[in-house]
């Protein structure tokens, strides 16, 4: 139910008992309708209790008092009641900190008051109304303060997954841009050994046109391979030059080895005969490679892990399992942003990657490399 709806049936519900009593009951002194306006607009009050609580409070206060001097006795009137207790719950849970002690200590002088008017009151007559009224008032404190705080863990909640999908847009980004400098120095590369065979094969052109028939080959192999790995800079990335060499699928071996010497005990197998990749492929497979093996020595324990190349008709299937528990152990230089770089990296060249823990333990990384180019355009 809407917060509205339950004011104006809750409103509704005591108007009815209000005006019922006032009608009927023997503990009116003054006229009935006299009596019948006044409870009900005390009940009216409770429609504005949420956004006006302070200022119904006093409204309360100012029709009580003097309706319990003139028409009515309190004692005997328990509908009426109702109002000042809702009104002081309500003063608890939605009031601000100085308007809830405001409101508490003029409930405190109404109820002290409205009971000092009746001459034949005891003590128990003013105690008990106050002891009431106070533990609902505490009772709309309690259940507000939860409440606001409540929003706050929302809010806070909300904030860091705002927070955290920004830095993952903001990774994403700087992995892009890590992969553009290492795909401009491998079009760079294609494009300076262009250079450098047509050089040759013009100078042995006369006299050995063989010779300068194969550099022609070579150099249209290099220029289809810089044509491919442009097209793939151009539409996803953004160049950002650096002058690293970018790494090969032939240092896996000492990237292994480098693995081992962190602490790793880590093997290398490859199967089925190799087949020809562009120079931007075997980069990104060296770097899931690199990564997986750095998760490894950061989390596996020092676990064994083996590394699998399998090479296919159609596709590179790449495996890199751990055997480890979580431990912690130094961790290998050279890492990207984690997994989702791995992802983005084949991803790029139509590939994917699989990540999860294994069924008997460990974690394993499982890429898969379409052999034929499939550029990923941008997402």
């Amino acid at each position: 139910m809407r917060p509205r709806t339950l004011d104006i049936a809750l409103t509704a519900t005591v108007l009815v008992l209000s005006v019922t009593e006032a009608l009927f009951s023997d503990g009116v002194t003054g006229p009935r309708w006299a009596t019948a306006l006044v409870s009900s607009a005390m009940c009216l009050l409770l429609l504005w209790r949420r956004t006006h609580p302070l200022a119904m409070v006093v409204a309360l206060l100012l029709l009580a008092v003097p309706a319990a001097a003139i028409l009515f006795d309190s004692s005997e009137l328990i509908s009426t009641f109702l109002p000042l207790l809702i009104l002081a719950y309500s003063g608890g849970a939605y009031a601000g900190e100085r308007d809830a002690r405001i409101i508490l200590g003029l409930l405190f002088a109404g109820v002290v008051t409205v009971g000092l008017l009746d001459e034949s009151a005891v003590a128990s007559d003013i105690y008990f109304p106050t002891i009431i009224t106070t533990l609902c008032w505490l009772g709309g404190r309690t259940v507000g303060t939860r409440a606001r705080h409540a929003a706050e863990l929302h809010e806070t909640a909300a904030l860091a997954a705002e927070r955290r999908e920004r830095e993952t847009q903001e990774a994403v980004a700087e992995e892009r841009r890590r992969i553009a400098r290492e795909m401009h120095d491998v079009v760079a590369h294609s494009i300076s050994m262009m250079v450098i065979q047509a050089g040759g094969a013009r100078r042995i052109l006369a006299t050995d046109p063989g010779r300068a028939e194969e550099a022609a080959a070579r150099i249209r192999g290099a220029g289809t391979d810089a044509l491919a790995e442009m097209d793939i800079l151009l539409g996803v990335l953004e160049a950002a030059p650096d002058g690293t060499a970018p790494p090969k699928l032939d240092g896996l071996g000492e990237l292994v080895e480098r693995a081992r010497e962190a602490g790793l005990p880590v093997t290398l197998e490859v199967v089925g005969a190799r087949r020809r990749l562009s120079a931007g492929a075997e980069l990104a497979v060296y770097r899931v490679v690199q990564e997986a093996l750095t998760n490894a020595v950061k989390h596996a324990g020092g676990a064994t892990t083996e590394v699998r190349l399998e090479w296919g008709d159609d596709a590179l299937d790449l495996r890199v399992a751990d055997r480890g528990d979580g431990g912690a152990s130094p961790q290998l230089p050279g890492a990207g942003h984690g997994l989702m770089g791995m992802r983005e990296r084949m991803r790029v060249f139509g590939g994917d990657v699989q990540t999860g823990p294994r069924p008997d333990g460990g974690f394993e990384v499982a890429a898969r490399l379409p052999l034929e180019r499939r550029p990923a355009g941008v997402s």
